[in-house]
């Protein structure tokens, strides 16, 4: 296996986890900057088109469609989420994110220019394509150019956008929509326009400074496997929009919910048949850390997304705030989510731990949301902006550091599949959350209200007003004191209620987290000036000038230890060499600046060949080694079927190279470990019976062969003379080109045996006087040939 890895800091490395010894902070925040204005785009717009889509409803004369705008975005952008993690993995990440940049801002343009509700919703969908790779492929790009322990730093500027965009999106939305007219275009129009300018300043900071060399893959992309996806995911997105208009167990509902089972079942089963070229390959789930991830960043998408969402509700219903002013006081959320965030880059930096930043941040998101929910309607207002922030600091502390927990599971190769697994799986919960907690919400709603009336509405209050609150809040500040009091007490206690549900909801990732099991990160190489020291108390690989160090790893995060290391120049001539230690970990010296080939190779695993550019500067370069298969399986004879022990199996590479040998157990077993895949001979002997070869084709998971060998064959007789069988003849057997082949002698009752023989036709030689011949086939099996002496014998004999 080869691959080409420039380690440059111009050209970061795409295939491995890179270093920011390679790459400085400044030309990492330049990258930055262009990965941040995609999220941006995509978290702005999907706030801003929240508060402005009664607005645009109304304009485009579909009201009752509405939902369907935002559905549409929805559906194509979660399905678009994996297949962008795919095709980076095969085909690089920077053509597909200028690819997803480009997409959302053309949807964008179209959304400006549409004339109905049906024409905006199919826009939405293009935006949607695109906006399903900006979030997984920015944590994917960032997670190729910096190390685990610095990439949580890093990530934590994504959620800070993300969180900045929940604010500004209400002002501008608010803005534009209550315009009627901006530059000769309806204000709600500037609301999909303002993302033009963005994305194209994205797109030109992308193209200019992200250059990631990628060594394509020979994967086919899982076509199929989207469109199962498809048609189990799409069922339940529409669900969580319309499930409560339609009821949750109407017959459309139960229909959805059956289209996306069998859509599951049938995508579960392609994704087993498509092994390494599955959308999301089912391998990413034997790591308990990456399946426990996935869990635990599911359900805190269920309660982080549905908690976002109470927070302005709170401020726009019961505080009775425009979507503006809303925004604007969940500045705290913002800021909570930045110091969280932080904190947690700064533990993961220093301490190369991981495991307990999201545990501690589903507890603390938990214990904020408990807090809101004990928040009432008259309550100070810094108490909610307090509280918030709570709920800010666990966000932070915990969602870039479960992407993070995805990426290091997997192997380097599916860290656009594992990073966008985990951002697909966080956006279905979060799409659940909201659709649950808005239904817990409104069927909570009326008995709240009635409970503040003291159980019974005052006359004139019906049924049908507390129908009519639920579809416009709007008329609550207009009702007289002895009725807005207890309606907006009943919004209080049913919000509060749900945040508690989103607190247990917290709680219960938290304890799925536990279970997680932490994989080491491996943090920079110690700088040259303090090599020496750090080496005497840590026994750490030096990193000096000219330098590569880091550690090998197998592709399920294990060590490899012992690895051998070589450092070959353009001209295939040895320049260094070197051996990792029993944690994995290496260095290895180069002899000045330049472009080199570092070869490793380790038993049990396959060789790789890696394309690296050394600079005057110790460079830090992780490795993953892919683990070779075995050969193993059962000897028997073919006569009686027994398992035969001391048989020696021996594996040839098509050179006739020794790759391989075992001798057999007891039981027949034999086991040749450390082999790659490919063509081999295989060749095995034992005692008394035939050699037996096969040529066999080794996969990486290895083979199981079975062999059987032939009993070889075995010429017995006696020899006579005048009737009396005599002792101490010679007996020679020639073969057919006259070749003596083996040779015994007659015991004292005159008989002789002669093992082992192959098959075929033989010269019997009795030394006699004269000496006698005879022929005979022997075609396996035992064969009996008597002999009958001469002349010389007969007279020996009477002599005796």
């Amino acid at each position: 296996m080869t691959n080409t890895t420039t380690l440059a800091p111009e050209s970061p490395p795409d295939q491995h986890r890179g270093s920011s010894a390679a790459l400085s902070h400044r030309q990492i925040l330049t990258i930055l900057s262009g990965l941040l204005l995609g999220i941006f785009l995509a978290a702005l717009d999907q706030n801003i088109v929240g508060v402005a889509i009664v607005r645009i409803a109304n304009s485009l004369h579909g009201f009752d469609e509405q939902a369907w705008a935002t559905t549409a975005y929805l559906i194509t952008a979660t399905i678009s989420t994996p297949l962008y993690g795919k095709l980076a993995d095969i085909y690089g990440r920077k053509p597909w994110y200028l690819l997803a940049i480009g997409v959302f801002v053309l949807g964008s343009i179209a959304c400006t220019f549409a004339t109905s509700m049906y024409q905006l919703a199919g826009f939405r969908a293009i935006q949607g394509l695109g906006a399903g790779g900006l979030m997984s492929l920015a944590f994917t790009i960032i997670g190729d150019l910096v190390p685990p322990r610095e990439s949580v730093r890093y990530q934590g500027y994504f959620m800070i956008v993300f969180g900045g965009a929940t604010v500004l999106g209400p002002v501008l939305g608010g803005f534009f929509s209550g315009l009627d007219l901006l530059w000769g275009l309806e204000g709600w129009r500037w609301v999909f326009l303002v993302n033009v300018p963005i994305g194209l300043l994205a797109l030109l900071v992308v193209a200019r400074v992200l250059n990631v060399p990628h060594l394509r893959q020979d994967h086919r992309v899982d076509w199929f496997g989207a469109l199962l996806l498809s048609i189990a995911v799409v069922p339940l997105l529409i669900v969580a929009e319309q499930g409560r208009a339609w009821g949750w167990r109407s017959d459309r509902a139960l229909l959805c919910y059956g289209v996306a089972l069998a859509g599951l079942v049938l995508f579960l089963l392609a994704e087993y048949v498509m092994k390494d070229a599955a959308l999301i390959p089912l391998r990413l789930f034997r790591s308990s850390t990456f399946s426990v991830a996935i869990a635990g960043g599911t359900i805190l998408g269920v309660a982080m997304f549905g908690a976002i969402v109470l927070v302005p509700l709170y401020f726009q219903v019961v505080r009775g705030y425009s979507p503006t002013k809303s925004g604007l006081l969940m500045l705290p959320l913002v800021l909570g989510i930045m110091v969280g965030g932080q904190a947690a880059g700064m533990v993961t930096k220093y301490t190369g731990r991981y495991k307990m930043m999201p545990i501690a941040g589903c507890f603390v998101i938990a214990g904020g949301a408990a807090l809101f929910g004990r928040v009432h309607y008259d309550s100070p207002v810094l108490h909610s902006l307090l509280y918030q922030a709570v709920i800010g600091a666990g966000l932070g502390a915990c969602m870039q550091t479960l992407i993070l927990a995805a990426q290091n599971a997997g192997p380097r190769s599916d860290m656009g599949v594992s990073t966008a697994a985990a951002t697909f799986f966080r956006q279905m919960g979060g799409t659940l959350g909201v659709a649950v907690f808005l239904t817990v919400l409104f069927n909570l709603l009326p008995h709240k209200i009635i409970a503040a009336f003291g159980g019974a509405p005052p006359p004139g209050f019906a049924a049908e007003h507390l129908d009519q609150l639920q579809r416009n809040t709007a008329g609550i500040t207009e009702l007289p004191a002895q009725l807005k009091i207890p309606v907006l007490t009943g919004f209080t206690d049913a919000i509060s209620a749900v945040f508690y549900v989103a607190a247990a909801v917290a709680a219960l990732a938290g304890v799925v987290l536990l279970f997680m099991r932490e994989l080491p990160l491996q943090g920079e190489a110690p700088a040259a000036e303090f090599g020496t020291a750090v080496a005497e108390f840590t026994q750490e690989p030096v990193a000096l000038e000219h330098s590569l160090s880091g550690s090998i790893r197998h592709e399920d995060g294990r060590p490899v230890p012992d690895a051998a290391l070589t450092l070959i120049d353009k001209r295939g001539r040895q320049v260094s060499r070197g051996s990792g230690d029993g944690r994995g970990r290496y260095t290895i010296d180069a002899p000045e600046n330049g472009s080199y080939v570092l070869i490793v190779s380790a038993h049990g695993h396959q060789p790789t060949a890696i394309s690296v550019v050394a600079g005057p500067w110790p460079q830090h370069l992780d490795l993953t080694l892919m683990g070779a298969g075995q050969v193993s399986g059962t000897v028997r004879s073919a006569a009686s079927g027994n398992p035969l022990q001391g048989a020696t199996v021996t594996l040839t590479d098509p050179h006739g190279e020794v790759v391989g040998a075992a001798v057999t157990t007891e039981a027949g077993v034999y086991s040749c470990h450390g082999v790659v895949s490919g063509a081999y001979t295989m060749v095995a002997v034992a005692d008394h019976m035939r050699p037996a070869a096969a040529t066999l084709t080794v996969s990486d998971s290895g083979l199981h062969h079975d062999i059987t060998l032939d009993p070889m064959a075995v010429l017995a007789g006696t020899a006579w003379a005048e009737g009396r069988s005599v002792p101490d003849v010679q007996i020679m057997l020639l073969d057919g080109g006259g070749d003596l082949t083996a040779t015994a002698h007659t015991d004292d009752a005159g008989r002789y045996l002669v093992p082992d023989l192959p098959e075929g036709e033989y010269t019997v030689v009795a030394r006699g006087y004269p000496p006698v011949t005879s022929r005979v086939t022997v075609t396996g099996g035992r064969a009996t040939h008597d002999i009958r002496l001469g002349y010389g014998f007969e007279q020996q004999a009477r002599g005796q």
